[in-house]
């Protein structure tokens, strides 16, 4: 199928779309064009996610389960 073709049934799937969540998400797509959300985060939130990776990556994790039974009373 040429690029043409294929604007041409995005748009008419677009246009059949009902559902707000979904055009939102479109949306934010046609906005970002490309962009990394990664650059936008701030720093503290950047180094908890890469921290976060290399406990993961050590094998330091716990199951769902377990860690709502240990935070239960925080909730």
């Amino acid at each position: 199928m040429n690029l043409l073709a294929e604007k041409i049934e995005l748009a008419k799937r677009l246009l059949e779309v009902e559902d707000e969540h979904l055009l939102f998400q479109i949306k934010q797509l046609f906005e970002n064009d490309g962009k990394d959300f990664w650059d936008d985060l701030p720093l503290d939130v950047q180094n908890g996610i890469e921290r976060a990776k290399k406990q993961a990556d050590e094998g330091k994790l716990i199951s769902h389960d377990q860690a709502i039974s240990k935070y239960a009373k925080y909730l």
